[in-house]
């Protein structure tokens, strides 16, 4: 849950203060499983997905200094959280078996801590779905 304001007429009432509540979906794929049967830690990945959302959750984006002079859409918040994501992949925060890839969208809903496995495009997915419900 944040709350926030956009500069831009394009943007009408939502100019204002008001509040929004995301769902973070984090998909990690690969063309196949790996020899164990798996994509990632998924566990390790519960925890850095947790720590990305602690630095904005409950909070005025208008007033987090690394958002300052930003408009807060859910495309930004996305592409943010994608990039705070690869980047703790990339150091090491959790494990991603070989080939995999890091994805993550963020979805308007009240869905916290499932866990689904499926095929997508002809990728083995493990997606891991969290937020907070309020």
């Amino acid at each position: 849950m944040i709350a926030h304001s956009f500069v831009g007429e394009v943007f009408g009432p939502a100019q204002h203060m008001h509040g929004a509540t995301y769902v973070v979906d984090a998909e990690f794929q690969r063309v196949d499983l790996d020899d164990d049967g798996l994509i990632v830690d998924i566990g390790l990945a519960h925890v850095a997905v947790a720590a990305v959302l602690k630095q904005i959750n409950f909070k005025n984006l208008d007033e987090v200094e690394m958002f300052k002079g930003k408009n807060t859409t859910t495309e930004f918040l996305a592409h943010w959280a994608w990039t705070e994501l690869a980047q703790r992949a990339s150091a090491g925060a959790f494990a991603l078996c070989a080939g995999s890839e890091v994805l993550a969208d963020w979805a308007a809903g009240q869905v916290l801590g499932r866990l689904s496995h499926r095929r997508r495009q002809g990728h083995a997915c493990a997606v891991l779905r969290t937020g907070v419900r309020q």
